[in-house]
C-alpha cells in the first residue's frame, strides 16, 4: 500500500509540473506564431467575408489582447489556479465544456488502438520469437521496418486510398458508428504494433533460452502448454510496460490520425485552435493531452504492480 501512495504522489507531483510547463510553453509559442491574432479570432468568430480592420479591433479591446503578454499570462494562471480554464475566444463557451466533449471520442479512439495494436503485436512477436530467424520472422521484421518508417498521416492516407476509396470497404471518415472507427484505429495501431511486435519477440526469445524453459519442457510440457502456462506470465509485465513508453507516441498520433480522419476529438480541436489563436482552447488541450499522458502512465504502473507478484513478495 505504500508503494501505492509513494507512486501516487509522485504521479501527482509529475501532474502539477505537467500542468505548468505545458501551459507556460503553448502560451509563449502561441504569442511567438506570425501575424495578428486579433486577425484570426475576428476571422474565426465572424467569417473572413465580415471581417475587417475595425471588427479586429474590437475584438482585440474585448479580449484584452492590447494588454502586456505578461499581464494576459498572470490572468490565464489565476484562473488556472481557481480550476477555471477559461472561455474559448472564438465560441465563447467554457473550454472545459468543448473539452470534456470531445475527450470520449479521443480516448475511446486511444483505446481501440491499443487494443488493435496487441490484437497484432501478441500472436506475431510470440510466433517470431519461438522461432527466431525464421520464415516468420524474418517477415515480420520486414513489415515492422516498412511500416515504423512511413509517417503516421502518410500511413493514414494510404489506408483510405486503399480500404475506403480503392475496395469501398470502410468509410473514408465519419463518427458515430462502429465502421467509422476501423480505419483511425489501424492507422494508430499499425505504427504501435510495429515496435511492440519486436520488442516481445526478444522478450519470448529471452525466455525460450532460461532454464526454466527448458525444464517445462524437459518434463514432458508441450510447447503450447509451456508458453501459455509460463511464457505468457512472464512476458507480460515487460509488454505492459513497453505499452506505457508508448503512450507518448499514442498521443502524438491521436493528434495527427482525429485531423486526418476529422475525428471529433481534442487533437482535431487542438489544430483548429491553433490556426485559430484560440490560446484558452490551445491551453485547455494541451494540458487534457498532457494530463491523460500521466494518467494513463499510472494506470500502467498499477497494472504492473498487479500482474507482477515480484515486487510484492519482495516488499512481504
Amino acid at each position: 500500500m505504500s508503494a501505492i501512495l509513494q507512486m501516487s504522489s509522485a504521479r501527482l507531483v509529475q501532474a502539477l509540473l505537467v500542468v505548468l510547463v505545458i501551459g507556460l510553453a503553448s502560451f509563449a509559442m502561441m504569442q511567438a506564431l506570425p501575424g495578428d491574432s486579433a486577425y484570426r479570432i475576428a476571422a474565426g468568430r465572424y467569417g473572413y467575408d465580415v471581417m475587417d480592420a475595425q471588427v479586429a479591433e474590437a475584438v482585440r479591446l474585448e479580449l484584452g489582447l492590447d494588454q502586456p503578454v505578461l499581464q494576459q499570462m498572470g490572468r490565464w494562471l489565476t484562473q488556472l489556479a481557481t480550476l477555471d480554464l477559461g472561455r474559448s475566444l472564438v465560441s465563447g463557451q467554457p473550454v472545459w465544456q468543448e473539452i470534456s466533449g470531445q475527450l470520449g471520442a479521443s480516448l475511446l479512439l486511444a483505446c481501440s488502438a491499443i487494443v488493435m495494436s496487441l490484437l497484432i503485436a501478441i500472436p506475431v512477436g510470440v510466433l517470431s520469437g519461438l522461432n527466431p530467424g525464421g520464415k516468420m520472422d524474418r517477415l515480420s521484421m520486414a513489415l515492422s521496418v516498412s511500416v515504423r518508417s512511413i509517417p503516421a498521416f502518410a500511413l493514414a492516407v494510404v489506408l483510405m486510398l486503399l480500404l475506403a476509396v480503392q475496395f469501398k470497404l470502410l468509410p473514408v471518415a465519419g463518427y458515430g458508428e462502429i465502421r467509422h472507427l476501423v480505419l483511425p484505429s489501424l492507422a494508430l495501431a499499425l505504427s504501435l504494433a510495429a515496435v511492440s511486435n519486436r520488442v516481445l519477440r526478444d522478450i519470448v526469445v529471452e525466455a525460450v533460452a532460461s532454464p526454466w524453459f527448458q525444464f517445462s519442457r524437459t518434463k514432458g510440457l508441450s510447447q503450447a502448454a509451456t508458453v501459455r502456462r509460463h511464457v505468457a506470465r512472464n512476458v507480460a509485465a515487460p509488454l505492459v510496460a513497453y505499452v506505457g513508453v508508448q503512450l507518448a507516441l499514442l498521443i502524438e498520433g491521436v493528434v495527427i490520425i482525429e485531423s486526418v480522419f476529422s475525428w471529433p476529438g481534442i487533437g482535431h480541436a487542438l489544430v483548429h485552435a491553433i490556426f485559430e489563436r484560440d490560446v484558452p482552447m490551445v491551453q485547455g488541450a494541451a494540458l487534457t493531452l498532457g494530463l491523460l499522458f500521466v494518467a494513463l502512465n499510472f494506470g500502467v504502473d498499477l497494472l504492473c504492480k498487479l500482474i507482477d507478484p515480484r515486487d510484492r513478495v519482495a516488499a512481504s
